[in-house]
């Protein structure tokens, strides 16, 4: 029974400091991380409408709904949003460029976690230029990628959704 007693300290000593390093870890690495996702996301931004010079922010509630994408003029020249949806085994955010008529320009994976092979094949580029020049009325044509379907159908998905609530908006 002592020996019982003394493994369990020894085993709950162990995972306290593994717990408590872990902890400080995430506290001294928290703030690299959200500017590192800043960047990514600024990347993503001029990515999707390449033209387009400064992004206006358009918040609701505290919460972005989308960007405007001014020229150099200060003219809009389209809009960037995000679209989020549970795919097979994550969410998957994309980020998606349109011009001022609703057309996609272009779309942008900002995470996912599907599974490596199958899953992440929503990355490339064979699948997200599927989108490019699709508008609400031709958005059956972007067919989903066979072996991910559950990842591709919910890119799709949250893209469409997505697009509708943000051409609501704008019109």
């Amino acid at each position: 029974m002592k020996e019982t007693a003394r493994l369990g300290l020894i085993l709950f000593t162990i995972c306290f400091v593994a717990a408590g390093l872990l902890s400080l870890v995430n506290k001294l690495t928290a703030s690299q991380i959200e500017i590192q996702k800043e960047k990514e996301e600024k990347r993503a931004l001029e990515e999707v409408l390449k033209e387009a010079n400064n992004f206006q922010v358009v918040k609701e509630n505290n919460e972005v709904i989308y960007y405007k994408a001014l020229d150099d003029n200060k003219k809009i020249i389209g809009y960037v949003f995000k679209a989020r949806q549970r795919g097979y085994s994550s969410d998957i955010e994309t980020m998606v460029g349109i011009n001022v008529k609703g057309k996609i320009l272009a779309i942008r994976l900002l995470s996912q976690n599907e599974t490596p092979g199958l899953g992440s094949r929503i990355t490339e580029s064979e699948f997200t230029d599927r989108f490019k020049n699709k508008d609400l009325k031709s958005f059956n044509e972007v067919d989903t990628i066979t072996g991910a379907t559950i990842s591709s159908k919910a890119v799709i998905d949250s893209v469409k959704q997505k697009l509708e609530e943000i051409l609501k908006k704008i019109n």
